[in-house]
């Protein structure tokens, strides 16, 4: 409440700044609880707009939820007794109760993970107005001719009784389908082979197919005109086949058979023959060429059911063969596929049926069990079919060159991804947007009753989207045609009465309605977002939709930048799955489960901690160990913060400060530090990455911060004068550290950086409300350096003669030929012996003697360190090696009882610099 986290978002908005940042929310899906999925994309989405915030952009986030489609709509319905007797409006009712409370929950969570948005203005595709704008980008996608309506085999999920885009596939790769071997009967030998086929003994060309049932809409063989065909005779049966010349080992020894080949020849010499029907009696099936047919499995000889195959209906577009579909929505067979098989379901009896007709009919040969990669409905987790029906697509083939283009200017972060993407597109010719389902935005088509003629131009759709912005696309279904196709919209399309039209019962693809987001929530005549960040699931899905929808319509892409994240798992690196009970629900992870001593409360900033450390380019794994070792991180770093705000105590940034040029220099040396690090952090946030952000943190925080200069400065922040400029000196670094150590990490640690804003008594304003990093580059000194980690080889090698014991027993003597790192040392302490100078400082011993050359009364049995260090001034212009001797020899003098350094004439005594300061104060 003190620092107006909640009102943040609002707060930024009205901030008077010409930089925007434009960060658009991929809509999640609402119909479950959030999980670390959502935890994953919401926090890195939060990261990335605090760090925009904080350097003085104003940000442009709108959180959205996807909210129509199948899924929600089986969900609604689960709860339902009866739900087959319900209307599409009792539907579509029940549908969108359940979507908005999803929609509470993930909200609430969002909320609690620190995500900063305007929470009361969201966006949701079935709010009226976006509906609105996604139908303005239909028709602008139609009247450029992007749009049609075709008849022709789509993915169509029998369980679901609706089409289905790739996007909406999964692919079970250990499918059982009943494959079979049968032979087509010759009726008309190829003329090229005529010579060979004599008509002694039967022939038959000899096919492979994997889906049995699409055999009675078979309309043609297909073979492959460069390729080699052999006629071979069976040596059980004397009977003659066709099939690939690379096929017929491989199909003798399946078969159980020997093939003798008899003559071999292309592909081409198949031209003009035709075989009978395996199964009914005077269909004929023309062998003719294709591209697709491949050499891998099977026979080289393809059965082709325009219905039931893409490469299929393109022969038969060419050859103008039939494509009637034998098959209904719900997956079985229609009455037009004749008594035996009406009414029975293609994946089950169906198959056994076919399969039974085929061997009634001779020409089943073989039947096998054949594993392989098979489409499922990516809800239902039921099989798909191919069927042709007629449904509107998206001309894909038209738009994705210029979106390819488009594309290859759009920054992508990981560069890998772009090509996935390029490789997805390429792949895509056309994209089916009709769904025959209620709960979604309508097709806005009518259609001629005698017909079937469909009706769409500017007057109808103008009319139909002035009535859904103002009523939501409930009116498509509660309206009756006359209210909305005008009689002026019916004259202009040649028609006589409204009364002669009906509405069409379509809706659109979720991926359309989501894809379209960009016409709602982007602003400003631009309307292109910054990034776009979401999984690498969305590289075919929203990432996709977007790119189509924006290209075809105004020919750009809505994003300037794409940051794909990785999957989240389970910390071995599996999925997460209740079987296994390695689900981590976020809710748990910060607010602690049923058992605290099983599942902790770790808190929101854990949750973020482990977003940010984690390398989202790949999979991101969670677990027990890794929110342990979260914590563990966050409380180190909290302690680091603890001491600097405990010294900063008193200290007064404004009127205590000391200038850089009069500080102690290992008090520059670490200004020059700090300049470093918050130029490194801030590159790696522009770059997403964040788990560098977190990996400098520490590195710093725990080698220059607590292992070097806290270990060096306490004597300093203890035992002198409180108000004396040296220890202010290291005072005012450990501000300017406070300040940008808590600001680097604010964007991923809100609540802790609040936190310790709150306990700084100089600070009247919370952290996200006073900038970013601000490290002087005056504080930038490279030379410094070189003095610096001198002074640290040489402790290191001190330190490293007397292993384990108290540095502070011990008085250090240095010893340096004259030169560069001599006058560098000298920079640290003037005088040669000194218990109070910077180096001794460094050195942490009791005294320290800086010497030329070795001291002649230096004991024989001293412990003599030799080294080197390699000096590098002006970008290394300068370069000088210099060696050193380091000896530590035991020290003389008493313990001092207030610093506890070995400089006092006796123990009882202060040393003669806590004398002085302790005269200051008045007392002895």
């Amino acid at each position: 409440q003190k620092c107006g986290f909640s009102e943040l978002y609002s707060w930024q908005r009205q901030r008077k700044t010409k930089q925007e940042f434009c960060l658009h929310d991929g809509p999640p899906y609402a119909n479950g609880d959030p999980h670390v999925g959502h935890a994953l994309n919401k926090i890195l989405k939060d990261i990335t707009n605090r760090f925009y915030m904080m350097r003085g952009y104003k940000v442009h986030y709108v959180p959205g939820w996807d909210c129509h489609g199948l899924p929600i709509e089986l969900k609604a319905l689960s709860e339902v007794k009866g739900a087959e007797n319900l209307s599409p409006m009792e539907i579509r009712q029940r549908a969108r109760e359940f979507a908005e409370r999803a929609i509470e929950k993930q909200k609430s969570a969002f909320i609690r993970w620190g995500v900063m948005a305007d929470w009361d203005n969201c966006y949701r595709t079935f709010d009226p107005k976006y509906e609105a704008n996604q139908l303005r980008v239909f028709y602008k996608m139609y009247d450029k001719g992007f749009i049609y309506q075709d008849y022709k085999p789509v993915f169509w999920s029998p369980s679901a009784k609706t089409a289905l885009a790739e996007a909406e596939l999964e692919y079970n790769e250990q499918h059982v389908s009943r494959s079979v071997y049968m032979k087509f009967p010759l009726l008309k030998s190829p003329p090229k082979l005529t010579s060979v086929i004599d008509g002694s003994s039967p022939a038959s060309v000899l096919v492979w197919t994997t889906q049995p049932w699409t055999v009675p809409a078979n309309q043609a063989v297909c073979y492959m005109p460069d390729s080699a065909y052999s006629v071979v005779k069976c040596t059980t049966t004397g009977e003659h086949f066709i099939l690939a010349a690379d096929r017929v080992e491989s199909t003798a020894a399946i078969l159980d058979t020997q093939f003798e080949v008899i003559s071999t020849c292309k592909g081409v010499d198949l031209a003009d023959g035709s075989c009978a029907h395996p199964t009914i009696p005077g269909r004929i099936s023309p062998l003719l060429p294709a591209n697709h047919v491949t050499m891998a499995k099977g026979t080289g000889l393809v059965h082709t059911a325009p219905a039931h195959g893409m490469e299929d209906y393109s022969v038969a577009s060419h050859h103008q063969l039939h494509t009637d579909c034998l098959v209904d929505e719900g997956g079985f067979f229609t009455e037009a596929a004749g008594p035996e098989l009406q009414n029975k379901n293609v994946l089950e009896e169906g198959n056994e049926a076919v399969i039974q007709m085929l061997q009634a009919a001779g020409s089943l040969l073989k039947e096998e069990k054949y594993v392989h990669s098979y489409p499922y409905d990516w809800r239902t987790k039921k099989p798909m079919i191919i069927r042709a029906s007629k449904q509107w697509f998206v001309n894909t083939a038209s738009v994705k060159a210029t979106a390819q283009e488009v594309l290859k200017k759009v920054k992508v972060i990981p560069t890998s991804a772009v090509n996935r993407m390029l490789e997805m597109l390429d792949r895509r010719t056309f994209w089916c947007i009709s769904r025959q389902r209620c709960w979604g935005v309508p097709i806005p088509v009518f259609y001629q009753k005698d017909t079937g003629e469909c009706l769409i131009n500017s007057e109808t759709i103008t009319d139909v989207i002035k009535i859904v912005e103002q009523q939501g696309t409930d009116a498509w279904w509660t309206l009756p045609i006359e209210q909305l196709l005008s009689k002026e919209a019916v004259a202009k399309a040649g028609g006589r009465d409204v009364l002669d039209y009906v509405k069409g019962q379509d809706v659109l693809d979720i991926w359309f309605d989501s894809g379209t987001s960009w016409a709602h929530v982007l602003e400003g005549a631009e309307q292109r977002a910054d990034t776009y960040l979401e999984g690498k699931d969305q590289l075919g899905g929203w990432f996709q939709s977007s790119l189509l929808t924006s290209v075809a319509a105004r020919k750009k892409a809505p994003y300037k930048t794409l940051v794909v994240h990785g999957f989240t798992l389970g910390e071995k690196g599996e999925k997460m799955s209740k079987s296994i009970g390695n689900v981590v629900d976020p809710d748990v992870v910060v607010n602690g489960g049923e058992d605290h001593t099983k599942d902790p409360p770790y808190g929101a900033d854990v949750l973020r901690w482990w977003v940010a450390e984690s390398n989202v380019f790949t999979e991101v794994l969670i677990g027990p160990v890794v929110l342990n070792a979260a914590r563990d991180d966050i409380n180190k770093l909290r302690n680091t913060l603890r001491f600097m705000l405990g010294n900063t105590a008193g200290f007064n940034p404004e009127t205590d400060s000391i200038p850089a040029s009069e500080m102690y220099i290992v008090d520059q040396y670490m200004l020059h530090l700090l300049q470093d690090y918050g130029s490194k952090v801030t590159e790696a946030y522009k770059e997403y990455d964040y788990s560098k952000v977190v990996r400098l943190l520490q590195a710093f925080c725990s080698r220059n911060l607590s292992n070097f200069y806290f270990s060096i400065i306490k004597d300093r922040l203890y035992c002198e004068e409180e108000k004396d400029p040296k220890r202010r000196s290291c005072q005012t670094v450990l501000a300017e550290a406070l300040d940008i150590v808590v600001r680097s990490f604010a964007p991923i640690l809100p609540h802790l950086a609040e936190e310790v804003f709150q306990y700084l008594p100089y600070k009247k304003e919370g952290v996200f409300r006073t900038g970013w990093i601000n490290a002087s580059s005056a504080w930038k000194k490279p030379g410094i350096e070189e003095a610096i980690e001198g002074a640290c080889a040489m402790r290191d090698s001190f330190l490293g003669s007397i292993s384990g014991k108290n540095a502070l027993e011990h008085e250090v003597v240095i010893v340096i030929e004259p030169g560069l790192l001599f006058e560098l040392m000298e920079a640290l302490q003037a005088e040669e012996t000194s218990s109070v100078s910077q180096l001794n400082e460094i050195m942490m011993a009791s005294q320290t003697t800086l010497l030329s050359e070795l001291p002649k009364e230096t004991p024989a049995d001293a412990n003599i360190i030799e080294g080197t260090f390699l000096i590098n001034l002006e970008g290394g212009d300068i370069c000088e090696e210099s060696s050193y001797k380091v000896i530590a020899l035991p020290i003389a003098k008493a313990k001092c009882p207030r610093c506890r350094r070995y400089t006092s004439t006796s123990s009882s005594t202060p040393c003669p610099r806590c004398l002085k300061v302790l005269a200051g104060k008045g007392s002895t």
